[in-house]
């Protein structure tokens, strides 16, 4: 198929900047094979049936955006720079691979110094990104980052406005445990306190595994074709219990529904073609398309995706092309918010 097969145009005034207060008070669109229905996050108990259960993705984001200053002696004196580090992911050895700009300025053996006592060398380059030791490591590592830190804005908002002090709450799941995303699995964020135990009450399981989201996600697809597309790779984990709690709702003959594309990439990597789950640790490069037989997935909550990216893929996969279409411009119309601040959709093939 063609990247052009997986475009739409999007007005920009749907592009959502800060999220829905409460969190299940975002919109939800109820799409299933003939039928669309709007709702809110709020009303998903009515969609779901007891002995369902929900995939959830417990990475945590960090704060992985720092503004530093470089200094370089010269003939004639000192002179400062100013160094913007966007984390990536860690690199063996305790280092961090990480985007910098301006990296072609900055020098090999080189140092930034960030707020909260918070350094970092110039290592290496590799493949556009810099590979950078801190000073800093472990507990102490972590609180000079929450510190210095703002939360890794996607691109679309980063435009729009900077990082604020409410992103710290907004862009983190109220189930966030393990450290080492650099952008939210979006889907997560319109569930509160509330809205889990409703579903717990009637009846609905909930199950964690760990996706850690890295940057690779906004990435555009350049090539036409797209068999063509290197898909970025993320680091994961299903644990043996997490597994063994989704073959059992299989069993039962209950419904496993991702919450978000991230936990639905990691089940579909740990599903064999029975559709049973192992416990599964590793990276992930799992590209979905159209023609893709789903073997774990059942139904997925997800927001509304960029076009032409892979998630506009995946989800085109298990609704079909030609149905996402109708789906996408029935949002449009009816003026969902789209992207990671915006509003849901559960998708019932």
């Amino acid at each position: 198929m063609k990247l052009s097969d997986f475009d739409f145009d999007l007005p920009e005034a749907l592009i959502a900047t800060r999220p829905a207060r409460p969190r299940s008070a975002s919109r939800l669109l109820v799409a299933r094979a003939s039928t669309l229905e709007d709702a809110h996050m709020r009303d998903l108990p009515a969609y779901l049936r007891p002995g369902d259960r929900l995939v959830l993705n417990d990475t945590k984001v960090i704060p992985a955006r720092l503004t530093g200053q470089r200094s370089r002696a010269t003939a004639q004196g000192e002179t400062r720079a100013r160094i913007e580090v966007t984390l990536l992911e860690p690199a063996p050895g305790g280092l961090w691979r990480a985007l910098v700009k301006p990296l072609k300025k900055f020098k090999t053996g080189e140092e930034v110094v960030f707020s909260a006592g918070l350094t970092a060398r110039l290592v290496a380059r590799e493949g556009g990104a810099a590979v950078l030791e801190f000073n800093l490591a472990g507990e102490d590592f972590d609180a000079a980052l929450n510190a210095a830190g703002a939360m890794p804005l996607p691109p679309y908002i980063a435009a729009k406005r900077p990082a604020d002090a409410r992103d710290f709450e907004d862009y983190q799941t109220v189930w966030a445990r393990r450290a080492g995303a650099v952008a939210a699995p979006t889907a997560s964020l319109h569930f509160d306190d509330a809205l889990l135990g409703a579903l717990a009450a009637m009846g609905v399981g909930f199950t964690h595994v760990t996706l850690h989201v890295g940057a690779g996600t906004f990435l555009p697809v350049k090539t036409d074709d797209i068999s063509d597309h290197k898909m970025h790779a993320e680091r994961g984990e299903i644990t043996a219990a997490a597994a063994a709690e989704i073959n059992a709702t299989r069993a039962r003959g209950g419904r496993i529904i991702p919450v978000g594309t991230t936990a639905l990439r990691l089940i579909e990597t740990a599903a064999g073609p029975d559709g049973r789950l192992r416990a599964w640790k590793g990276a992930t490069d799992i590209f979905i398309t159209p023609g893709y037989r789903f073997r774990a997935t059942n139904a997925l909550i997800t927001n509304f995706h960029l076009p032409k990216s892979t998630l506009m893929m995946l989800v085109s996969a298990l609704m079909g092309p030609a149905r996402i279409r109708e789906i996408y411009a029935h949002a449009i119309a009816e003026r969902y918010r789209f992207f990671s601040y915006g509003d849901a959709s559960l998708l019932l093939p």
